[in-house]
């Protein structure tokens, strides 16, 4: 009897990205065929754009912040039974053709989660966003207890056993302070990451990044410094995270090119 195939559903949320969200719904499209569009409150034409794709829209009234576009999107995944939930930026600098070898990564471990990693990619990624993403791996690691290649990408594949005993409290967090203590919460629980390489995409072209490095690393450092403290600074959780001969971090040496 050959085994099954997983059910997986892709949400994208997205907030005023007119100029690339249909690009980017029907590059998913082409790998997956059951989409989620989160608009959480979007003042410009991004439902409009992709209003004759085969996608299933939620659309919030007002602008609600990327974890609630998150948390939406894994409830409407899950009442569709998916096994695996994945999620990508809208604004284009996720590349729906690196999804295979993510979908492939996560077949092999599917109670991983499986992250799009853009570090490797140092010559391509700004300084200041390079040195915030490293300083907070450092922290989030140590808190989650396991290395992580990449801690603030939200490329990623989550198994569906993660999202469905999520904490109240983190519906109210920012959207990148969730992302991290996901990482910290799947730790807990025994779920790792795998890392992919993906190109670094960090084009002129696309709206200004949301991501505010000294705002929002600090906002990531209070999470984790309460994680810590809650945890008596999780000395073992230092030790593990360091270690990287005991998980699985990028599989290959190189990306895909542009």
């Amino acid at each position: 009897m050959s085994k099954p195939l997983r059910h997986i559903v892709v949400v994208i949320p997205a907030y005023n990205e007119a100029a690339t969200l249909r690009e980017v719904a029907v590059g998913v499209l082409a790998h997956i065929t059951e989409v989620i569009i989160v608009d959480d409150g979007s003042s410009d034409s991004s439902a409009a754009t992709v209003s004759d794709l085969p996608i299933r829209a939620i659309r919030h009234e007002k602008n609600l912040g990327k974890s609630r576009s998150l948390v939406d999107g894994f409830r409407a995944a899950l009442a569709q039974g998916a096994d695996a939930v994945v999620t990508l930026d809208a604004d284009g600098q996720h590349r729906p053709q690196d999804l295979p070898r993510l979908l492939e990564e996560s077949a092999r471990h599917p109670q991983s989660i499986v992250i799009g990693s853009r570090l490797h990619d140092k010559a391509g990624i700004p300084l200041a966003r390079y040195l915030a993403n490293r300083f907070a791996n450092f922290w989030i690691a140590w808190a989650a207890g396991y290395p992580l290649e990449d801690s603030q990408s939200g490329f990623r594949i989550y198994p569906a056993s993660l999202l469905t005993d999520l904490p109240k409290h983190m519906q109210s967090l920012q959207g990148f302070v969730f992302e991290s203590e996901i990482l910290i919460h799947a730790g807990a629980h025994g779920i790792f990451n795998r890392a992919v390489p993906v190109p670094a995409i960090y084009s002129v072209a696309r709206r200004q990044s949301y991501f505010r490095p000294v705002r929002d690393i600090a906002l990531i450092a209070l999470m984790v410094a309460r994680r810590l403290l809650a945890r008596r600074m999780y000395l073992r959780g230092l030790v593990a995270s360091l270690n990287r001969l005991k998980t699985s971090t990028v599989e290959n040496a190189r990306a895909p090119g542009n």
